[in-house]
């Protein structure tokens, strides 16, 4: 007979990004609170840092949990709800206060687990004095309101939660631990740096490799927090090889990342925003480039970190400027690079152009540089425009393929775009993810919810998926077309997204129809009500080792 999986009565989650939207874990955690909360209610209780300043994302109620707030004299604390669905509770920590506290935490850290602080440098101090801080909220609000043989789990995200778990482990023993690394500093840092990760993946050493990058303190907490948390955990296969390499400790559990579609838009109201979206993007590029294209133009974007090898961005303008160059295709491509720089301001000439459209007038003449919709701080050493210029990529009137960089958050305020980056991506008719280094990859599973088909590669964890799920090499009339990718075929990913994109572009409108709904198909295999059981049976671990102590 199967056992019964032990799940918890209390979940504490702490990240970074809690309340505060910089990247893919934010979404990670907010969307899958809602299926979390049906079990738990306000049981369930998320942990970010408070940087003392308003929010969009997060709503004080100083109602909440009162009595414990008033009495605790040493954390400073913000209670109220995330702005996300089904609104959980949220406690925001001032983590400032402990920086006086630095040098004593980090002795204790070295005396009880060995871990070495002494290179530290960058946000790995306000990282961990937030983890800390995380830490004695955990710790405090146990003691306070819990006490007693309840089941309650502490779930700990990336290298910068990893002090604070390893304090609960050691204060409060009573309560489970679970660490999850969305991606190894250590992996990131080699494929960030240029060198080969996969092939020589089983001969790299972790603590030879941070000595060489300087990255020894980042690798320390996360090797020893790996080491001592009752249930380890990542987010792909393939992030899990990486694990087992660099940090020595095979996973516990793979926890991939779902997804909630309750804001995908139905129906009538999909049709409407959709056409919105096609509508702004068509009229961003008509006014810098003085074009008239249509809606048949065949509208393709990337998007995501600023990580310009790591994520593919070198190898999608490449492909690009190849299928500028391509006789065979037969209709024009617009694509966008929507990727956060260092950007200025939303430019002056463009948005005069854009006021003076909607009043029936049009252009034939571009701005200048019309690649950019906001002026750059560093536009000279800018990656992608340094690309775009070594390939004379310039948007000339006759290219067939013009590309346009959209150097900022799409949060709906930005001065150009003003959509939020969900009502921008469903006006595409292909997304382009070819990551080289992509533990997971939010942003293909953000597309083929919201009906767009797209490329990523097999060095992606989402890939791999995907794959997986086909049993075999996933193709766009799957839904998303997986690139095999390696530390050495550049060449041939930048030749097979040409040729994909060109073939895409090619195809009649019941060929892309059958691309969209396989698309829709499969990101319902990827919600949360279908990957929250390999969180239950994270929980089912770290909780019977808790029992156990």
């Amino acid at each position: 007979m199967k056992r019964t999986l032990l799940f918890p009565e209390y979940i504490f989650e702490s990240s970074w990004e809690v309340c505060n939207k910089v990247g893919g874990i934010y979404t990670v955690l907010s969307s899958r609170a809602l299926t979390l909360q049906k079990e738990l209610g306000d049981n369930l209780i998320f942990i970010g840092p408070d940087f003392g300043e308003e929010t969009p994302y997060f709503t004080e109620d100083k109602r909440l949990y009162i009595d414990w707030v008033n009495q605790e004299k040493e954390l400073a604390l913000r209670v109220g709800r995330w702005n996300v669905p089904g609104n959980p509770i949220a406690i925001l920590v001032d983590f400032k206060p402990f920086f006086a506290q630095k040098n004593d935490i980090y002795t204790w850290l070295w005396e009880h687990y060995q871990v070495d602080s002494l290179h530290a440098y960058g946000d790995y101090d306000e990282a961990s004095m937030f983890s800390y801080a995380a830490g004695r909220v955990v710790e405090s609000f146990y003691r306070y309101y819990i006490n007693g043989n309840r089941r309650v789990v502490y779930h700990g995200n990336e290298w910068m939660n990893g002090l604070g778990l390893l304090y609960v482990k050691s204060k409060v023993p009573e309560i489970a631990t679970i660490f999850t690394t969305h991606a190894t500093s250590i992996g990131r840092s080699i494929a960030g740096n240029n060198k080969p990760l996969y092939q020589y993946l089983d001969a790299y050493n972790g603590n030879q490799m941070a000595d060489e990058l300087n990255m020894q303190s980042k690798h320390s907490i996360e090797l020893r927090t790996a080491h001592n948390v009752d249930c380890f955990t990542t987010v792909s296969d393939i992030t899990a090889l990486e694990c087992k390499e660099l940090l020595d400790k095979p996973v516990d559990v793979v926890l991939p990342n779902g997804f909630e579609n309750d804001f995908v838009p139905k129906g009538a109201a999909f049709t409407r925003k959709r056409k919105l979206a096609r509508a702004k993007l068509l009229n961003i590029a008509n006014a810098l480039m003085g074009t008239r294209l249509d809606d048949d133009t065949v509208i393709v974007s990337t998007s995501g970190r600023y990580e310009f090898r790591n994520k593919g961005i070198d190898v999608f303008i490449d492909s690009l400027n190849r299928l500028r160059h391509n006789d065979r295709l037969n209709r024009n491509v617009l694509a966008f690079i929507e990727v956060p720089g260092w950007v200025g301001m939303g430019r002056q000439d463009l948005q005069e152009r854009l006021a003076l459209m909607e009043q029936g007038k049009t252009f034939d003449t571009p701005l200048d540089n019309p690649r950019v919709t906001h002026w750059l701080h560093n536009a000279n050493d800018d990656k992608v425009l340094g690309m775009m210029n070594y390939l004379d990529m310039h948007n000339c009137l006759d290219d067939k393929v013009k590309v346009i960089f959209i150097p900022c958050y799409l949060t709906g305020d930005d001065g150009i775009v003003d959509m939020p980056y969900y009502d921008v991506v469903l006006g595409n008719d292909l997304c382009v993810y070819p990551s080289y280094y992509e533990p997971w990859g939010y942003t293909p599973l953000e597309a083929i919810a919201f009906h767009v088909p797209c490329i990523t590669t097999d060095l992606a964890g989402f890939g791999l998926w995907a794959n997986q799920v086909k049993g075999a090499d996933s193709e766009l009339r799957d839904g998303v077309k997986v690139v095999h990718r390696t530390d050495y075929n550049y060449n041939n990913v930048a030749d097979e997204l040409c040729e994909t994109i060109r073939e895409f572009a090619a195809m009649s409108p019941d060929e892309v129809k059958t691309c969209r709904d396989a698309a829709v198909r499969l990101s319902k295999k990827a919600l949360w009500s279908k990957f929250i059981a390999y969180y239950k049976e994270a929980y089912d671990i770290a909780l019977s080792k808790s029992a156990k102590r």
